[in-house]
Order: structure tokens, then C-alpha cells, then sequence
């Protein structure tokens, strides 16, 4: 969390040194791009996330966006990395963040996949599309997040914490639904789905 603070601060300090006074108004300028650059930090730049653990915000349904950062700061979603900052997005302006990230063009992850991984997770996907949709782009009116193209290590661990079931979701039968689908499934088949939907571009 420190490393992340730290990448804050020299982000705000090279913005704030090197724009002219009088320059005119550019992709930073806007309060939600000001105000979201603490999540830049270990995000990336704009929402892109650089790694293979951490999910891509660039393009993210307002509505999801805003649903995570409160499920994060009730504690209805635990993580001790999220908390805090989900707590700063509610007070400084949930509604400016989440339609500044929506609007920015998404990357997709960049890591190497396995191509096994891929294939098998392309055998177990049709059990996802019911609420991920086929392609898994999700469905932004349900609150359904899209998970094409996010890193598979990201996909991996949270596949991982809704078998144990230390997420609950909120619709009772998507719960029930998302139990009876993980459960038969081993660790292998975990990493196959996370590779197959990492895998998949946007339409």
C-alpha cells in the first residue's frame, strides 16, 4: 500500500509541475480525472491496469463502479488493500470517478495465457454467459460486471474467494447458481475459465 501512495504522490507532483498555467484544458483537467488518480496508483494510468492481479477499471459500467466501491467500504466485499481507498472515492465523488473511468478507452490485459488454460476454460464458459453474457460483457442494467479481457490472475483469485464463498452476491438466485457451478470445480478448471475470458476482446 505504501509503494502505491508513493506512486501518488510523484503522480500529482509531476502533473502539477509540469502543466502550464495557462495551457488548455487536457485529458486531466476534468475534477473526475483529478480526483482518480490516487486509484491510477496501482490501476494504471486511465484505469489500464499494468499487472495480473489487479482489474481494468478503464470503460467500467458507471453503475458497477460504484456498486464495488460500496460492497468495498461496507465491508461487503473485504479487502484490506480496497478499503481505505474505496472509503476516499465515496468522499471525494463517487458519481465524478466512475463516469470519468467509463469513458476512457480499455486495454486488454497483457500477460502471456496459457493456450491449454484458454481451451479448457472455452469448454467450461457456456455456464458463465447466462449472467457474464457469451463474450463476458457482462450486463451493466443487472449490475453484472464485464470480464473480457481482464488479467487472468485478477479473474483467478476472485473465481477463487466466490468458491470459498467469501464473497456473497446480493440476488439470492445468483448465488445459488454461482454455488452449485463452483463447486465441482478444481483449481485448474478455476485458471482455465480466468484464462479463456482474460483471452476475450470487447466487441
Amino acid at each position: 500500500m505504501w509503494n502505491c501512495l508513493l506512486v501518488v504522490f510523484v503522480l500529482i507532483t509531476v502533473v502539477l509541475m509540469c502543466a502550464p498555467f495557462n495551457a488548455a484544458a487536457g485529458p486531466l483537467d476534468s475534477s473526475g480525472a483529478q480526483k482518480a488518480l490516487v486509484c491510477s496508483a496501482c490501476h494504471g494510468f486511465a484505469g489500464n491496469s499494468p499487472g495480473n492481479t489487479i482489474p481494468i477499471i478503464a470503460g467500467m459500467a458507471p453503475n458497477y463502479f460504484k456498486k464495488a466501491i460500496k460492497d468495498y467500504a461496507e465491508g461487503k466485499r473485504p479487502s484490506p488493500e480496497m478499503e481505505p481507498y474505496s472509503k476516499y472515492v465515496l468522499q471525494v465523488g463517487i458519481d465524478e470517478i466512475a463516469d470519468y473511468f467509463a469513458v476512457q478507452l480499455r486495454q486488454p490485459a497483457k500477460a502471456r495465457l496459457d493456450s491449454n488454460a484458454v481451451k479448457r476454460g472455452a469448454a467450461l464458459a457456456a455456464q458463465c454467459a447466462a449472467c457474464h453474457g457469451s463474450n463476458g460483457e457482462g450486463d451493466a442494467f443487472r449490475t453484472i460486471p464485464a470480464i473480457q479481457g481482464q488479467p487472468a490472475g485478477y479473474l483467478q483469485v476472485q473465481l477463487t474467494i466466490l468458491k470459498e464463498n467469501k464473497r456473497k452476491l446480493d440476488d439470492a438466485a445468483v448465488e445459488d447458481a454461482k454455488k452449485t457451478m463452483l463447486k465441482p470445480m478444481s483449481d485448474a478448471d478455476l485458471a482455465g475459465l480466468a484464462a479463456y475470458f482474460s483471452s476475450l476482446q470487447s466487441q
